[in-house]
């Protein structure tokens, strides 16, 4: 089945601790972490210290998602501070294939991701070398925004190419998801799904049962 990861960067920062452990007692396994500099999107967000701190009172997985330009410069300090997966940008890196591989070298799982206006053909030759592709289907930077549909078909050709070529990379998908449209989304072949106000808006186990459900339900 598939799962979900809240993103942190909804979170009540004054809570933040507590409402991790809240959506960990709620059967939550991977906690995405938003890393965001100014440049490579608009907004900044937190970086090494933040992580190294929840990473203390925190057993789940840290799905460190880095939208900063050229990654490669901070991988050794992000690894130090507890990343158990990190994810940069194909618009973001300037030599994606040596990224990567220097993720790997860390001992940490790879992933690349794709902005709404970057193809799935643009990241072909690295899909063997990543454990996760992470589609965005909202315009990164800024929370809130509403799910483009169009990230879907991006969904269905990776798990084609997946299939094609006996690859175990798994999908992930972020922006906008919500209790209406997780089903489809679902179905496109998603596996990871990150959301972070539908699940840290509100009761946040009853969102996160609720979003469980309608994945269920939509199958």
């Amino acid at each position: 089945m598939s799962e979900i990861a809240p993103s942190i960067l909804a979170a009540d920062f004054n809570r933040l601790g507590e409402q991790i452990k809240e959506v960990s007692l709620a059967g939550i396994k991977i906690l995405h972490i938003d890393v965001m500099d100014g440049m490579f999107v608009p907004s900044i967000s937190f970086g090494m210290p933040l992580i190294e701190s929840i990473r203390k009172e925190s057993n789940l997985f840290f799905d460190v998602h880095l939208m900063i330009k050229e990654p490669c410069r901070y991988l050794n300090e992000f690894a130090k501070a507890g990343a158990d997966g990190i994810t940069v940008h194909k618009e973001a890196c300037s030599d994606l294939r040596k990224t990567l591989s220097s993720i790997k070298e860390l001992g940490i799982s790879p992933s690349v991701s794709i902005n709404p206006e970057t193809s799935v053909d643009a990241i072909k030759d690295v899909l063997d070398m990543v454990d996760m592709v992470l589609v965005m289907s909202v315009s990164p930077g800024s929370g809130g925004q509403p799910f483009s549909p169009a990230a879907l078909n991006k969904v269905k050709k990776l798990d084609i190419i997946r299939k094609q070529r006996k690859l175990d990379y798994k999908i992930e998908i972020d922006g906008g998801v919500n209790k209406e449209n997780i089903g489809s989304i679902v179905k496109s072949g998603a596996d990871i799904l990150v959301s972070g106000t539908g699940v840290f808006n509100g009761i946040i186990s009853e969102n996160i049962h609720s979003l469980n459900k309608s994945m269920e339900i939509n199958l």
